[in-house]
């Protein structure tokens, strides 16, 4: 059993794979060759946005747009501690602060309390000035944008949506990689819509902000690549990725189904012993991860290995107890679910391919290692 099998997927559409691998090779176009425009083209169609730039990996997607909204020194913006270190490094590489704000117990999306309160604390200390928010969408959920929204325009802050383990989920008819000002995901192998090496991309439906995202990540051009009218990076996607994007990207909505079947055969299975996530009502978990919670989760941890159940601990520390992160502020109402949420969290084998089979003995074997621990105890 593999937490993450891409070989199933390749096998399904390896005929495809190949024959778009071979026409790249043969055209000889390996950067910006015309996959790349035609892979970005139909991604914006299928998140439902006007603009989808792509990158060279899901770091630059969340980067650029720092950049080319001017956002540095003396800036504060708001990322969740529960998360990848991704969300926070882009922050201090733009020489602005990350200000950690805690996540929301059930969803562990970025909590509005939280944020609120540290919004205010940053207002009244005056040091900072408050510039944007980056929500995750974990684990491939969405996260609260009508509450981030609101507070976005209140207090005139860009909203960044982190959509690396999104893209494919929903809420309320919007696609993830849609919400906020801009979006930034990532195509690294294992992601919902995964390439074979790194990849990214940017989702906007403002015409300025696309063609500043462009220039940014073409080493600031203007006119040409030898004019240049900001400083900008080398960020681009190959056009092999972006080719085998292409085709990955034609069954994704496929993919999005059989996940969705996945997680509730485990809700059903196992919501009556752990904590165990849910679909959500108003739309669909992209389900990059699948995700209980036990007091029990280092000895069941432990048993699943024993019986060649993989399993994964997302995330083994929040980012403000990070050496790297450790002192920049935080929220003032604290951080206890992203402080408490490592001991007890464990991510479940989740992709398309798992067998009912296979669910099924990862089913049967938490339950009768938490029903048995439970028992011993009474």
């Amino acid at each position: 059993m593999q937490f993450i099998d891409l070989g199933a997927q390749r096998e399904r559409i390896r005929d495809r794979l190949k024959a778009a691998i071979d026409h790249v090779v043969e055209d000889g176009r390996y950067i910006l060759g015309p996959h790349v425009a035609e892979f970005e083209k139909k991604l914006a169609a299928f998140a439902g946005v006007k603009h989808v730039v792509a990158c060279a990996n899901g770091t630059d997607a969340l980067l650029l747009p720092l950049y080319a909204s001017g956002i540095g020194p003396g800036d504060a913006v708001f990322v969740p501690s529960f998360t990848f270190a991704a969300t926070a490094e882009v922050v201090a590489l733009a020489k602005a602060e990350p200000v950690f704000v805690d996540v929301d117990a059930d969803t562990y999306n970025i909590d509005i309390a939280s944020l609120e309160a540290a919004i205010d604390m940053v207002k009244k200390e005056g040091r900072l000035k408050p510039k944007a928010i980056i929500p995750v969408d974990l684990f491939g959920l969405a996260a609260d944008y009508d509450a981030v929204m609101a507070i976005a325009r209140r207090e005139k802050l860009l909203v960044i949506e982190d959509a690396a383990q999104s893209i494919g989920g929903k809420a309320d008819g919007v696609m993830c990689g849609a919400f906020g000002h801009v979006a930034g995901t990532s195509f690294y192998p294992a992601k919902p819509l995964g390439c074979y090496g790194d990849g990214g991309a940017m989702f906007t439906n403002d015409d300025a902000l696309a063609e500043r995202l462009r220039s940014f990540a073409f080493h600031g051009k203007g006119e040409t690549q030898y004019d240049n009218i900001h400083v900008g990076i080398n960020s681009r996607l190959d056009t092999l990725q972006a080719a085998i994007l292409i085709e990955k990207l034609a069954i994704l909505d496929d993919e999005m189904e059989a996940r969705r079947k996945v997680a509730q055969r485990y809700a059903d299975g196992l919501g009556d012993v752990v904590k165990a996530a849910r679909n959500p009502a108003d739309g669909r978990s992209a389900w990059a991860q699948y995700a209980i919670e036990t007091p029990k989760r280092d000895g069941l941890k432990a048993h699943l290995q024993e019986k060649s159940i993989p399993s994964v601990i997302y995330y083994v520390k929040p980012l403000h107890a990070q050496v790297a992160y450790r002192d920049f502020p935080r929220s003032p109402t604290g951080l206890e679910v992203s402080e408490t949420l490592p001991e007890r969290i464990l991510c479940l084998p989740m992709h398309p391919y798992l067998s009912e089979d296979d669910q099924d003995r990862v089913i049967e074997t938490i339950r009768n290692y938490v029903g048995s621990n439970s028992a011993a105890a009474e």
